[in-house]
């Protein structure tokens, strides 16, 4: 945040005796100025959406300049909202969540702070075209907005013009105009004692290359099949065919503390078919939390129009797993010499189940 918010400013205060008013910013509606005061409203609305934990809505204020600020006031009002976001994400427990609608109705602290990185950069940028001087951020920043924010967007040569692409800003080699777009932050599913989170590209890469992917693990976590799905996530997500609500779950403890993970192979196929899977650390097993995660889990993905059967393969001498998939309601329909495979349908003309929110 404080490397994106010092770029903005460094590449805006030689302008700031410009008339930003009277100056439209690139593609926007807005001006320049206009711009820059929303920038900062942005900033001071998610800082204040995380400090006060709103769960139904924005927190109902705004900020408002005093008469006579000039531009360099404004950049200074950037700073300073920019500071106050950056000190709430830094001061915000791990697993707290907060209002935002896009998509799923909450966002993490990660969320938070990629969508006000993605605010200033993004924004910057329609300042500084509307000004008619040169601004470009730091890779990696533009990187980290892609791999949080946008983990339905197929990587591209590089990642600012991705990103400028992926937010209708630019065109992309080979790729349609973007004319409608939305980030998307990731989906948190609660169940009695865990919080199924969703596990987004740049957390997927971590744990595939060996790290902790931002959890705190339970001894002996996270278990190899965690990995390995980690790994399927990133491919899927390199070559363009992640959906993120269909990717895997880490789950979470309220003592927050990982224990596992739980997920999809892959979206639904064309019957609305979705193969599940799971694992946890040995010493979260024994607990029922696998039966717990799966039961929410399953909640969740037959409530939706574009799934009707859940499936799951177990190896035959796997007698945990196959109880876990027994006891959530799923038959047996199939096996090899090795292999059970198990289902769980929403028969035909049975409406989906009511969903939680």
């Amino acid at each position: 945040m404080t490397k994106a918010v010092t770029s903005c400013v460094a590449t805006l205060r030689p302008m700031a005796d410009r008339d930003w008013g009277s100056v439209k910013a690139a593609r926007l509606a807005w001006s320049c100025r206009k711009t820059a005061e929303h920038i900062a409203s942005d900033l001071i609305a998610y800082a204040g959406q995380l400090a006060g934990r709103a769960q139904d809505g924005y927190v109902p204020f705004d900020i408002t300049l005093d008469d006579g600020t000039d531009n360099s006031g404004l950049l200074h009002v950037i700073q300073t909202t920019g500071v106050l976001l950056a000190a709430t994400v830094r001061t915000t427990p791990p697993g707290v969540r907060a209002f935002h609608p896009y998509p799923f109705r909450s966002a993490d602290r990660e969320g938070f702070a990629a969508m006000g990185i993605a605010e200033v950069l993004l924004h910057t940028h329609d300042i500084a075209e509307g000004l008619g001087i040169d601004y470009e951020p730091d890779e990696e920043l533009a990187e980290s907005v892609l791999t949080w924010l946008f983990p339905h967007v197929q990587p591209g040569p590089a990642p600012w013009p991705t990103l400028l692409w992926a937010t209708g800003r630019g065109e992309l080699p080979g790729r349609s105009p973007v004319t409608e777009w939305r980030w998307s932050n990731n989906l948190a599913i609660a169940s009695e004692r865990l919080t199924l989170t969703g596990v987004r590209p740049a957390a997927a890469r971590d744990l595939r290359l060996g790290g902790d992917g931002g959890f705190r693990w339970i001894e002996g976590g996270p278990y190899e099949g965690t990995r390995d799905a980690a790994g399927l996530l990133v491919k899927a997500y390199e070559t363009g065919v992640h959906r993120p609500e269909f990717g895997i779950f880490v789950l979470v403890r309220k003592d927050g503390l990982a224990v596992g993970a739980m997920g999809f192979h892959s979206a639904p196929d064309e019957e609305g078919r979705v193969e599940i899977g799971y694992d946890l650390a040995e010493a979260a097993r024994g607990q029922g939390y696998a039966t717990e995660a799966l039961r929410s889990l399953t909640k969740w993905a037959l409530a939706r129009d574009d799934v009707h059967a859940l499936t799951a393969k177990i190896d035959l001498d796997n007698a945990a797993s196959r109880a876990v998939v027994t006891r959530t309601g799923f038959r047996q329909v199939g096996s090899d010499d090795k292999v059970a495979v198990y289902e769980l349908r929403r028969e035909t003309g049975q409406p989906a189940p009511a969903a939680e929110d």
